[in-house]
This record gives C-alpha cells, sequence and structure tokens, in this order.
C-alpha cells in the first residue's frame, strides 16, 4: 500500500482486523490507493475515524440455512447479509448463490457496493449477501426449499426502509419468486419494495433484468464519445454468457457495435460475424447449455476450450463474468491487440495488475463500480415504482437508465479532472462515491 501515511496505517490495521480475506483487502486497497490525494487537499476527512468507521460493516449477519433435498436428506448451508452503509439510504445489494460464497467475499461486495451507490446519485446505501448454495443441478422444488429457509432466517433484517436485497450471480428471476413469496408470508404483509429483481406482473421493473449489461454498455458510449469515438463499427469482446454478458452484447449491437466473443467456465467462441443473440439466448437463457454448443450450431463461430478470451484482438473490452478474472498477461494481450477501453461488468474482475497495465498505457478503463452501476440503478428504479405502486414502460426506464449512466460518467470524469488527472476513470469513481458517504457521515454524526 503506497501513499499518504495515515491511510496506509489505517490499510495495515483493516487487514490485520480482517485476516485471511483478500479480495476485502483488494477492494479497500484499490479505493485507498485514491484517497491520498483527496486527504492531502480535505485532511478533514480524516477526523472522527470516518475512514475506519466507512471500512467496518454496520451490521454483519452469518447464519445456518438447514434444507432438504429432494432424496429427504438434510443439508446445511451458511447464509451470510453484509449490511455496510446505510448513511444514504437502505442497505442495497444483491444476494449471490455460489459455493465459493464466503464473509470474506461479501464483505467486498459490500464495500464496493457502497461506491457504487453513491455514484448512482439515488438515495441507496451499501449491503451484499448471500450463501454457499450451489443452484446448479437442483431441482426446482429444491431450490425452492433452500430458498424459504434463506428467507426465514433472514426476513427479521429486511425492510423496504432498511435493507432491500436483489439478484446476484445464482440469484435469478426464479430464486427471488421464491423469496419474496416465504418474505410474504412470514411477514403477512405485500411490502413489495423489499426485493428487486421481482417478476413485471408482481412489482417488477422493466430493464431491471438487462440493467447491468445495457449500464455497463451505455457508460463505454460515454467513455468513446469522451475519446472522439463511439460504438459504431467497434469489435467487443465480452467475457461471461449470463445475464450481464448477454444484455451488454443486446446494447452493443443496438448502439452499432460487433459482438465477437463470449465465454463460460469451459471456454469460450469466437463469431467475427457478430454473436448471434437469440441462439445464445436459447442455449444459456432457456436449455441452461454450455457455450460450446453454441459454436456446434453456428457456422461462422468456433469453440476455444480453455485458454483466454482476452487473446482475441478487440477496440473494446467487457469482462461480466467474475472476480480476477483479467490477469496483468490478459491486459498486456489486449494492450498489444490496440484496446481502445474497458469496463467492468462484473464486479472486480480485473488484477490490480491489469489495472496498472491499462493505466500506463492508455487505456480508458471504467471501474465496476462506476460501469456495471446500471443493475443497482435499476433496482432503486424498481423501489420509485413500488413505492408509488406504479408501473413504468420499457422505453421510459431503459431512457431513465442511459440518463443515469451518462451522469456516472460525467461524475467520475470531472472529478477525475478536479483531482489533476483527466480520464482516470478509477480515481475519479473512488473520490466521487467517497466524498458523497463521507459527507453524510459527518452530517449525521459518530454512529
Amino acid at each position: 500500500m503506497t501513499g499518504n501515511g495515515q491511510v496506509s496505517r489505517i490499510y495495515d490495521e483493516v487487514v490485520k482486523r480482517n485476516a485471511g480475506e483478500p479480495l476485502f483487502h483488494q477492494a479497500v486497497a484499490e479505493v485507498f490507493e485514491s484517497l491520498s490525494v483527496v486527504l492531502e487537499r480535505y485532511p478533514h476527512y480524516a477526523d472522527a475515524g470516518l475512514i475506519e468507521r466507512l471500512c467496518e460493516p454496520e451490521r454483519q449477519i452469518i447464519f445456518r440455512v438447514p434444507w432438504q433435498d429432494d432424496e429427504g436428506n438434510v443439508i446445511v448451508n451458511r447464509g451470510f447479509r453484509v449490511q455496510y452503509n446505510s448513511v444514504l439510504g437502505p442497505y442495497k445489494g444483491g444476494l449471490r448463490f455460489h459455493p465459493s460464497v464466503n464473509l470474506g467475499m461479501v464483505k467486498f461486495l459490500g464495500f464496493e457496493q457502497i461506491f457504487k451507490n453513491s455514484l448512482s446519485g439515488l438515495p441507496i446505501g451499501g449491503g451484499k449477501g448471500g450463501s454457499d448454495f450451489d443452484p446448479k443441478g437442483r431441482s426446482n422444488s429444491e431450490i425452492m426449499r433452500f430458498c424459504q429457509s434463506f428467507m426465514t432466517e433472514l426476513h427479521r433484517h429486511l425492510g423496504e426502509y432498511t435493507d432491500v436485497p436483489a439478484g446476484d450471480i445464482g440469484v435469478g428471476g426464479r430464486e427471488i419468486g421464491y423469496l419474496f413469496g416465504q418474505y410474504k408470508r412470514m411477514t403477512n404483509s405485500y411490502e413489495s419494495g423489499v426485493l428487486t429483481g421481482k417478476g413485471l406482473t408482481w412489482g417488477g421493473s422493466q430493464v431491471r433484468r438487462e440493467a447491468t449489461g445495457y449500464g455497463a454498455t451505455y457508460f463505454v458510449a460515454s467513455m468513446l464519445e469522451a475519446k472522439g469515438t463511439d460504438l459504431a463499427g467497434k469489435k467487443v469482446v465480452i467475457s461471461g454468457s449470463g445475464n450481464v454478458a448477454i444484455y451488454a452484447i443486446e446494447k452493443v449491437h443496438q448502439l452499432g457495435g460487433t459482438a465477437i466473443a463470449c465465454s463460460d467456465s469451459s471456454g469460450y467462441i469466437v463469431d467475427e460475424q457478430g454473436v448471434d443473440l437469440e441462439l445464445l439466448k436459447e442455449i444459456k437463457e432457456i436449455k441452461r447449455g454450455r457455450i460450446s454448443e453454441y459454436a456446434e450450431q453456428r457456422s461462422s463461430a468456433r469453440f476455444i476450450e480453455g485458454g483466454s478470451i482476452w487473446d482475441v484482438p478487440c477496440d473494446v473490452a467487457l469482462p461480466c463474468a467474475t472476480q480476477n478474472e483479467l490477469s496483468g498477461d490478459d491486459a498486456a494481450s489486449l494492450i498489444k491487440n490496440g484496446v481502445l477501453a474497458v469496463a467492468e461488468g462484473a464486479n472486480m474482475p480485473t488484477t490490480p495488475e491489469a489495472l496498472k497495465a491499462f493505466r500506463e498505457a492508455g487505456v480508458a478503463f471504467a471501474p465496476g463500480k462506476a460501469a456495471n452501476a446500471g443493475g443497482v440503478a435499476t433496482s432503486a428504479l424498481e423501489m420509485q415504482q413500488n413505492a408509488s405502486r406504479d408501473s413504468w414502460h420499457f422505453e421510459y426506464t431503459d431512457e431513465r437508465l442511459a440518463a443515469i449512466m451518462r451522469d456516472v460518467h460525467e461524475r467520475c470524469s470531472e472529478t477525475a479532472r478536479e483531482y489533476g488527472k483527466p480520464g482516470d476513470y478509477v480515481l475519479g469513481a473512488n473520490i466521487a462515491g467517497f466524498v458523497k458517504v463521507a459527507d453524510a457521515m459527518f452530517a449525521l454524526g459518530v454512529i
């Protein structure tokens, strides 16, 4: 950790106090690298233990989730909800169901969420949650029983003015439905605003499914505009083939670009004619198949088992799969092949080594707390609709999302210029997100 001595001391204390949580350490370090210049200009932000309080969640909830599989076996998973910072509004952040979920991962995601939600300009705080439950290969009945057990414990910590979860990896519309049904059952109230990502017929918002992928693409479009160009004719490589990747591909095509590659855990496909979105949706959203099936059905595509999707030459790269997927070597390949812009569709998918390489090469780089803020922004729009018992058209909600992402880009860009680093979206996002939260923390006192 380099920079301001006080920041380095606090970081060392965070690492010591949160041993064995490397993802959390990485997220804190990235933000702290930007705080040094803020404290040099405005040293009062270190007063009243503000930075220490910012690094400590307001509440960390860990609970047992017992459930029964279809054979009658009782399985015990672990559930988490980290309610990190509520100074701007109720805790807001997704639930992730994946075997890799542990407290350190949830804290890393929750810490990122504080600044992402701040940047959105909407009145929402930061939180995150999930379980080490793996929905892959499980029947609908098993997933329902797990979700009901999970919500039986979690419901007492939620509320539309307290904590509003959404989906994340492993938690889509099906899971949100089961979770909301159990919340309604446990509370005897139809509190629509307590969960987002709901179905359109029972309180959900148009564009919510598409929002993270659309939002990342809108942010990239603003980045390219700042460089005097646009997405028209650009080749785009997008890692992943889940919800974020699919709808990033859709919006890239709508804005005139060509998505030529996407991936899953088995490898990646390259289709120089442009990814056939309907075929990809059929394989991934309906059949829940492997990406290799795309190449089997599309003559213009080829499948590469394993390897790195970042070896594919492109103008724009959108890592939309998982954390730390884009390494320093991957960054070197992208830079060598002339990439213009990189934007994180996933949460912290770029390693520190890769980030350093992009910065040194002058590649426009957008961190996830800015580029993938579209998902939580549209969740907040869903909360607005629930509060007013309203429902908006797709086009109107999409326009709201596009405007929010342009505002996030402008906020990051202006802040970077203010601190003498024009074009440094990482610095701009970290500082803009931090200052808004810090000012509110001072206003509310030591709590």
